[in-house]
């Protein structure tokens, strides 16, 4: 019995992929901004090229 608590209580306090989460959540919140900017900036992205385009006519 002691040896499954001792197993269950070192599982628990595992710590190797706490890292990992962090970054991943970092990445999720850096994909969030981004396609915020995106959304908002967008037309006015697209409305430079436009430009750019015509004068090269």
């Amino acid at each position: 019995m002691k040896k499954l608590k001792d197993k269950i209580v070192s599982i628990l306090k595992n710590e190797k992929g706490q890292g990992m989460v962090e970054y991943a959540l970092i990445i999720g919140l850096v994909s969030i901004v981004v396609i915020a900017v995106l959304v908002l900036l967008g037309p006015a992205i697209s409305a430079k090229f436009q430009d750019i385009i015509n004068a090269l006519k």
